[in-house]
């Protein structure tokens, strides 16, 4: 095994063209594991740590540019008020050590429809930022993945950020799991209210071959707000809403059984998870000036 060293983004995009079967490692909390179990035994390695660049976000026109290389400690730590959804999603990552090793670039380019960042990003419109030798491309979070641990990544493509809308309002992340620590989500659900674009996102985990968005879910919502004018008045959201709300969530996913759930499992708790993330948002929203 051949473990490639680049000490610049350049010297980066440069070996992944002449490696185009090199697996790029970041914090290696998945690669690693596959690694150590002999699930995986790729003929190169692109280290990409020393890629000081990866590790960097701005903000810039109202949204927030994520290095591939930035970790959940960071998104905790500096990130909770411009991307709160994926900041929740980050305290339910792992165990500190997963958090400051484990990254945005790294669980993208794991592509498991159980990656914790992944509804958030997607209930937040948050776009891919690919790059080779040659140029950049832009991918729709709804997009890049295109199955279990698959993507539309080239053999010569890097993902070197993410970009995210600045959050106008309350966004949140629901998951459940075996346990309260350290386990993959058996499923998992993120909403997120615009205000400034009237508009409702969500992102579904662990319960499609792909993390998945309850597009008429979120068109149903966006139409109570707008005929009632809740968005203005910020009144109590109509109960037959909610429920209707959550239904369309749970209707959204295409869950199987295997180990850790059963598809009937999933779906109701997606149904629980969309109706309380609809609470807790919907209140928070009201009580915000």
């Amino acid at each position: 095994m051949e473990v490639l060293q680049p000490s610049s983004w350049g010297e980066a995009l440069a070996a992944k063209e002449e490696h185009p079967e090199s697996v790029p490692l970041a914090g290696g909390t998945d690669l690693l594991v596959e690694l150590n179990f002999d699930r995986r035994r790729p003929e190169t390695i692109l280290d990409l740590t020393r890629v000081a660049g990866l590790s960097q976000w701005s903000r810039d026109n109202g949204e927030v540019r994520l290095g591939a290389g930035v970790t959940y400690t960071r998104f905790i730590a500096e990130l909770s008020s411009e991307l709160p959804g994926l900041a929740i999603a980050s305290r339910t990552v792992g165990s500190p050590q997963i958090r400051n090793r484990g990254t945005v670039g790294g669980n993208l380019g794991s592509s498991s429809p159980a990656g914790d960042a992944l509804p958030p990003l997607m209930a937040s419109r948050a776009l891919v930022e690919l790059e080779t030798s040659g140029g950049t491309r832009l991918v729709p979070m709804d997009e890049f993945c295109t199955g279990p641990k698959q993507n539309v990544l080239a053999p010569d493509e890097l993902i070197v950020a993410v970009r995210v809308p600045v959050a106008s309002g309350p966004q949140q992340f629901s998951k459940i799991g075996t346990r309260n620590a350290m386990v993959i989500a058996v499923a998992s659900f993120a909403l997120s209210l615009d205000p400034a674009n009237r508009s409702v996102g969500t992102g579904i985990g662990s319960a499609g071959p792909v993390p998945l968005r309850a597009t008429e879910g979120e068109r149903f919502l966006e139409g109570v707000l707008e005929e009632g004018d809740l968005w203005e008045r910020r009144d109590a959201l109509p109960e037959t809403a909610v429920k209707h709300f959550a239904r369309l969530a749970s209707e959204a996913a295409s869950p199987i059984d295997d180990v850790r759930g059963s598809a009937v499992y999933r779906r109701h708790a997606l149904a629980v998870m969309a109706r309380r993330t609809l609470s807790w948002t919907w209140d928070e929203y009201r009580g915000s000036s």
